[in-house]
């Protein structure tokens, strides 16, 4: 297993799953505290670096486009103190850093992982209930239905229509953009019986954000909903998918369940994960073979793969 603990945060990869636990810096922001524990499986993983510094680095993991909602919802532009892949680390941690960027990049060889989209979401977003008060306004989402209510600062033509409930049924899609400069931000609904888009400051179905500290909890209410919400790379014709609850992953992992007790001699879990190593060895001779790995990619996977058996 990989590990990295620093005071940004601690990560850890176990060949399967990607934990991070943000830390208590001050240079941790409040989306991520408010998110906690992410567990990211590999199979929503495009790539890992660590990009070195003067006085500290940057270890990064990049996601496959459409695997994470809050990402798909947000693009690159959270800032670092909210970006819950991007990880402080000191300098004299950095060869553990690039130890743990070898060994998810060996294991997305190994599996044959792809940076390509998917075509659903691979991470459930935020957990519900969710609430946020951020700019003008309170946004709460039980899964079902989206309320915006409006505080002192709201301009008068919007708060005068009171607050707004939306069927999540009727959302079609959701925007966010962080203020920047003497632009304002904003958490825009996209609602199918109201097209007419407005400035935020204006728009009933949208809060407007002028870039204090609680702004960025907005996009995680942004993100729960996206995640509900057709996938924007599934086939016109499949259901959206709706996330499964959020519990916060065991740091261990579930027991493997127990063999028939009637096992064939010379069979049993350990022969069939040998087996099963042993055809991912020849599956990756094959990719060598047909020039897809280079020589040093093939090299690494098959030692980290040999590790195994």
């Amino acid at each position: 297993m990989a590990e990295i603990i620093q005071k940004d945060g601690t990560w850890t990869f176990d060949g399967d799953t990607v934990r991070i636990v943000p830390g208590a810096d001050k240079g941790v922001g409040l989306l991520r505290r408010t998110l906690g524990e992410l567990a990211v499986p590999l199979e929503a993983v495009a790539g890992a670096s660590f990009e070195p510094g003067r006085k500290s680095g940057r270890l990064r993991l990049r996601l496959r486009s459409g695997a994470d909602p809050l990402l798909q919802l947000t693009g690159g532009r959270l800032r670092d103190g909210s970006a819950p892949y991007a990880l402080t680390v000191d300098n004299d941690r950095s060869g553990v850093a690039e130890y743990f960027v070898d060994e998810l990049r060996n294991a997305l060889v190994i599996e044959q992982i792809g940076a390509e989209s998917t075509r659903r979401y691979l991470l459930p977003g935020p957990a519900l209930p969710i609430s946020a008060s951020a700019g003008d306004g309170t946004v709460d989402f039980d899964g079902e239905q989206i309320r915006l209510s409006w505080n002192w600062k709201t301009e008068e033509s919007k708060a005068s229509g009171g607050p707004r409930t939306v069927d999540l049924a009727d959302v079609q899609s959701v925007e966010w953009q962080p203020s920047g400069g003497l632009e304002n931000g904003f958490l825009r609904f996209a609602v199918a019986k109201d097209r007419s888009v407005t400035p935020a400051k204006y728009d009933p179905y949208a809060v407007d954000l002028w870039g204090f500290r609680k702004d960025p909890l907005m996009a995680l209410v942004g993100a729960a909903v996206v995640a509900r919400l057709p996938h924007p790379y599934a086939p016109v014709d499949e259901p959206a998918a709706v996330p499964a609850a959020h519990p916060v992953p065991a740091l261990t992992k579930p027991a493997a369940p127990q063999a028939p007790p009637a096992a064939a001699p010379g069979g049993g879990d350990d022969g069939d994960e040998t087996d099963a190593l042993l055809r991912r060895l020849r599956e990756l001779g094959e990719l060598h073979r047909t020039g897809i790995l280079t020589d040093d990619e093939f090299s690494t996977a098959k030692q980290a793969l040999l590790k195994r058996l």
